[in-house]
């Protein structure tokens, strides 16, 4: 069997980071498997869905190093849904409705009344022709249910183990809304079988959705070969719902922020699994990509180590591969002083104005006669990375000071920070006349 996997989002917003580890999953297997990674725009939501979120969707899926093998938007495929609707129709599995929300509350609050499932009655089932009839002469115009099986859908999830949706305690579901639109439960499913789609993973909060999706695809005529997997959510560090700041931690914020792709890849790959996060390429990633390596309890998203990991990438990052992404007029020297501390790639603008830029100045009073020793012995230009030693040098014969005594009011009176790289890189970028300003500045 050729392995066909999918990533399907809807281009109603942002992709997040619960979005590219399910599009790292399929991937990955996809790869490992020799097989073939699909991308669907599950665009049918008219009013919801924007071309600048699609081409974000693209952008982002692209940042993180993922390359699919075809594309295509639902929106393109409305004659296969109209006529997978028809066969539905045809089988007695898709009926009208015509109750109004309003109607449905009070069905729903009723039956909260009699503690019992707000489940839908099928009152629309039992329509008769002439009802039917009559409704739509008064302009009525309806939605369209399937009918449930009533029976359990069982499966042997490739993370999960084996799971089963009692299909009884559930409401048939709309598939198409009243102005002929069609919902993803839908949709999805005649794509998944028209598209040859082998595998579905996706997150643990489609269970429900796939015992009935499951339902769907039987009455189609198909699904029995489709294998399923439903990776565990992810949660806060200290446990909670990740998400409640899920748009914060979107692919373009990271990006923004500094976060780098084989970081961010490496970490969501592995996370919830039995293997360490590693900043890998993707196909080293997928050599070890397996089910089975899968907890089936949630995976804690956790941001400290997401930049630990981080931090390790841009450490050994050549300024080749991020020139494009520092202050104008960085050069080599520079990236290779501050890389070894930074936490994101962003922070470089912080440095930049460390060392070419203005710093408020640095208060330290009971420093100031050693300040002045310090700018009276500060070292004709040029500079170069052993410049500080000489300087630092000096002072110490001169001044008798060591340690932190001699070099923490350099450092504050030069950077305006308690720490940060070494002095020795920093000085020669921070320049012999600005160097002079800020030592006289902090000696008030």
């Amino acid at each position: 069997m050729t392995v066909i996997v999918r990533f399907a989002p809807s281009p109603t917003g942002l992709l997040h980071v619960g979005n590219l580890r399910v599009a790292l999953a399929n991937a990955l297997f996809a790869r490992r498997q020799g097989g073939r990674f699909l991308l669907r725009l599950d665009d049918t939501d008219r009013e919801r869905s924007k071309p600048e979120f699609a081409e974000g969707i693209f952008q982002d899926l692209r940042w993180a190093g993922l390359e699919w093998a075809d594309m295509v938007r639902q929106s393109d495929r409305l004659d296969r849904y109209e006529a997978a609707a028809a066969r539905l129709r045809a089988a007695g599995l898709l009926y009208p409705c015509f109750e109004t929300e309003a109607e449905l509350a009070a069905k729903r609050e009723a039956a909260r009344r009699r503690h019992a499932a707000p489940i839908y009655d099928r009152a629309m089932l039992r329509l008769t022709a002439e009802q039917r009839a009559a409704a739509e002469a008064n302009g009525k115009v309806p939605y369209w249910r399937f009918k449930l099986s009533g029976g359990i859908r069982e499966w042997d999830d490739l993370v999960l183990g084996r799971r089963q949706v009692k299909t009884s305690a559930i409401s048939d579901p709309v598939l198409i809304r009243a102005d002929g639109s069609f919902l993803y439960t839908f949709t999805s499913v005649v794509d998944d079988l028209e598209m040859g789609i082998s595998h579905i993973i996706r997150g643990e909060d489609h269970i429900t959705n796939t015992g009935v999706q499951l339902d769907i695809m039987a009455g189609l005529g198909g699904g029995d070969a489709i294998r399923l997997a439903h990776l565990p959510l992810l949660t806060e560090a200290d446990g909670g719902k990740l998400s409640k700041r899920l748009d914060a931690l979107s692919l373009r914020s990271l990006a923004r922020d500094g976060v780098m792709p084989v970081a961010l890849c490496g970490y969501l790959a592995r996370l919830g699994t039995s293997d360490d996060p590693a900043a890998l390429g993707l196909e080293a990633l997928a050599e070890g990509f397996a089910f089975s390596r899968f907890s089936a309890s949630a995976a804690r998203f956790d941001m400290r180590q997401l930049l630990a990991l981080n931090r390790k990438v841009l450490h050994e990052t050549a300024f080749a591969e991020v020139a494009a992404r520092l202050p104008e007029g960085a050069d080599e020297a520079f990236w290779l002083a501050i890389r070894g501390n930074l936490d994101l790639l962003s922070e470089a603008r912080h440095w930049w104005d460390v060392t070419r830029g203005e710093i408020a100045p640095a208060d330290l009073p009971d420093d100031g006669e050693f300040l002045r020793v310090a700018e009276r012995l500060l070292p004709e230009a040029p500079w170069d990375t052993g410049t500080f030693k000489a300087w630092s040098g000096a002072l110490k014969a001169e001044t008798g000071r060591s340690g932190r005594a001699l070099f923490h009011p350099l450092r504050l009176a030069l950077t305006g920070e308690e720490q940060g790289p070494e002095m020795a890189a920093l000085l020669p970028l921070i320049g012999h006349e600005r160097a002079r300003r800020r030592l006289r500045a902090a000696q008030a």
